[in-house]
């Protein structure tokens, strides 16, 4: 079961998406209404999703939060928001989300939007796992290869 950060200023709704998730199977384990705490419980305890809305409470917005997290993090970031402004949707762009949700939502939107970003952030990482891991095997291969340059060299 994926574990979801909510990310809402709005109590009200913040709630209702909760219920939402739950009932579509989703742990939701704390509900944050500023960027400052979002940062706070991805750094206690890395969700697996973070569902955030554009404007929050306190100093930083979600634009600024998503940036923050996906950069110190890698948690895939969905945006969900009744801003569809052009301005806000070129910030939004430059945070990297892998969605962008406008509210009012239907739960099937919200659903396959979460799931195919939770796949595509998975298969994210075992692309980038498996890009390490031949990097490596090409270093090791490349220093086999000069000592045996080396060796070749002596003879």
């Amino acid at each position: 079961m994926a574990r979801i950060l909510v990310v809402e200023d709005e109590s009200i709704v913040a709630l209702d998406i909760q219920h939402r998730l739950h009932k579509l199977g989703y742990e939701v384990p704390t509900l944050v209404a500023s960027g400052e705490d979002a940062l706070k419980e991805v750094t206690a305890s890395p969700p697996d999703l973070v569902l955030m809305d554009v404007m929050l409470a306190g100093s930083l917005d979600g634009v600024e939060t998503a940036e923050i997290i996906r950069n110190q993090y890698n948690v895939p970031v969905v945006f969900l928001t009744a801003y569809s402004d052009d301005s806000t949707l070129q910030r939004a762009k430059v945070s990297g989300p892998l969605g962008y949700i406008l509210k009012p939502f239907k739960e099937k939107e919200l659903h396959s939007t979460i799931e195919v970003v939770l796949y595509r952030h998975e298969i994210e990482e075992k692309l980038k796992k498996a890009h390490d891991e031949l990097e490596l095997r090409v270093r090791e291969r490349s220093a086999e290869l000069a000592t045996v340059n080396e060796e070749l060299k002596r003879e």
